[in-house]
């Protein structure tokens, strides 16, 4: 009945929404998102959400094309060497030519100085992604050297892990203004923002890539966090291009004239987090985290909550850097979840806070989590539902040194594998030991002496093919053992743009799919 409501109320809106002249300027195209970000500062950054409005304006050493490769960037070339110590170096020569939007040149120096904010615990969330860093050396300015203490070959995996920022123009206005009035090298820059409303962009006439760039001088990004408010904006004319189309209205949005949409797998991979720190957690036995993997229906929540738009993964996403396509997905048994409780000592289940996140991350995910707790609720584990916005969300699932984790509780949670994916990251921060001084685990809710180990060494591994199979390996642990999370679902991210107005290639990386490298106005 709930799903028919939305559906009808859906269809209304498409049905009765008022044609619209547009409020736009000449020459500006006004895109929605359904997610805000918590700042424009890439050393800040604390999630992929922050990517989508990040990406329009800074760039990074390499990028990921449309078509999933992987190809040079900022980076002229770069080079892993190894040292006279037998240790790695990753030797950067710099694009010759590129410039901040303010005019000021590309240097190392601005690298150095973005390396050096990233490795600071006070300033970034991710600054153990710069731990196995030992010397930032500069060459000259356009060449440097990053020297490892240790192999890393997830700096490698991570677009080589550094964004370009002006290092004099964030010393002469500051760390605060410069969050307000950020300047990178990206084709957008920026010209104002109202936060929770939009942001207006404009095209960098001084842009040095001319073959990959947009074509319209203005870009607003408004934020409308609201489906019904979001699609009827796009069908009055509102906007001009909207990203998470409902999937409850996607065939009413794909048979609107002059319409054209993209789905892709969003590279963000959601998962189950079952808090088994404190001592007393239930999830420390085996199988009550079984009874939680079986215990829910996946496919039926995909298929009527998420209307088809989502694909199940075990562990790893198909396409992905230790992808196991023997690992088999948890099969929906209520009758073994309930025996496997009371073989756990909880034959009349037990009560667990569970945390649900309402922010449209990701397409209908306050609904999803609703239905899978709805689920676990009927074999025994009884959930005294949170639901919260992005902002507490994000603040409750990250360890620190003075929080007790979730306090047992669950949480519907997610980490970005990329695209085309690799899980060394993503393992590193939520199956790893949480361990504040080497950077592991800060998102983790778990702990085991092995997987560590493992995961210790397949950071490690940069030989490709030995470190895709210690991949697996991990993987197939993390499965058995049902450590980590419990894998749901990777979704499907659905685009919609006036096809006879808007020219639009939709680029994977950074913003996982939300990059506006070639975007225009057709004449």
């Amino acid at each position: 009945m709930r799903r028919l409501g939305l559906v009808a109320s859906a269809a209304v809106v498409l049905a009765f929404a008022a044609p619209s002249t547009g409020v736009a300027q000449e020459d500006t195209l006004v895109a929605a998102f359904a997610a805000e970000a918590t700042t424009l500062d890439p050393t800040r950054y604390s999630a992929g959400v922050d990517t989508y409005f990040i990406g329009q304006m800074f760039e990074q050493l390499v990028k990921v094309y449309p078509d999933g490769s992987t190809q040079n960037w900022l980076a002229e070339s770069w080079e892993l060497q190894t040292g006279p110590d037998g240790l790695p170096i990753i030797d950067v020569k710099i694009r010759p030519g590129v410039t901040f939007h303010n005019g000021d040149p590309l240097t190392s120096a601005d690298f150095e100085f973005v390396y050096s904010r990233l490795k600071d615990p006070a300033i970034s969330r991710w600054s153990h992604y710069q731990a196995n860093v030992s010397e930032f050396e500069i060459v000259d300015d356009l060449h440097f050297r990053l020297h490892f203490s240790k192999p890393d070959a997830t700096y490698v995996v991570n677009n080589l892990q550094l964004w370009a920022m002006p290092k004099k123009y964030f010393e002469e206005v500051g760390d605060e203004a410069f969050g307000q009035n950020p300047v990178g090298t990206g084709p957008w820059k920026f010209v104002s923002r109202s936060i929770k409303e939009e942001l207006r962009l404009e095209a960098y006439d001084g842009y040095w890539n001319q073959e990959h760039r947009p074509s319209v001088k203005n870009l607003v990004i408004k934020v409308i966090p609201e489906d019904l408010t979001r699609v009827a904006a796009f069908q009055t004319g509102e906007v001009d291009w909207i990203d998470a189309v409902p999937p409850a209205m996607l065939a009413d949005v794909k048979a609107m004239d002059g319409v054209a949409t993209a789905s892709r797998v969003s590279g963000n991979n959601l998962y189950l987090a079952l808090d088994l720190i404190p001592e007393d957690s239930p999830f420390r036995k085996l199988k009550v985290r079984q009874a939680v993997a079986h215990g829910f229906d996946m496919d039926a929540i995909i298929e009527s909550v998420l209307f088809g738009q989502g694909e199940r993964y075990a562990e790893v996403g198909k396409g992905s850097t230790g992808y196991d396509p023997d690992l088999k997905l948890y099969d929906y048994d209520p009758v073994l979840a309930k025996k496997l409780l009371a073989e756990a000592g909880y034959p009349n289940g037990f009560d667990v806070d569970c945390i649900n996140l309402t922010t449209p991350r990701e397409p209908n995910i306050k609904e999803m989590g609703e239905a899978m707790y709805a689920y676990l609720s009927t074999i025994g584990i009884r959930c005294k539902m949170q639901n919260v916005e992005y902002g507490a969300w994000i603040s409750l699932g990250r360890r620190a040194p003075d929080t007790p984790a979730l306090n047992g509780a669950m949480y519907a949670t997610m980490w970005g594998h990329g695209v085309p994916g690799d899980p060394g990251i993503p393992w590193g921060g939520h199956l790893h030991t949480y361990a504040p001084d080497g950077g592991w685990g800060s998102y983790s809710w778990n702990s085991d002496a092995s997987l560590d180990a493992a995961i210790e060494e397949s950071n490690t591994i940069m030989d490709p093919v030995a470190r895709e199979a210690k991949l697996r390996e991990i993987g197939k642990i993390k499965h058995e053992q049902v450590l980590g999370g419990i894998t749901t679902y990777r979704p499907l991210v659905t685009f919609a743009w006036r096809e006879d107005k808007v020219d639009y290639t939709p680029w994977p990386w950074p913003g996982f799919w939300r990059n506006f490298q070639e975007i225009g106005l057709k004449k």
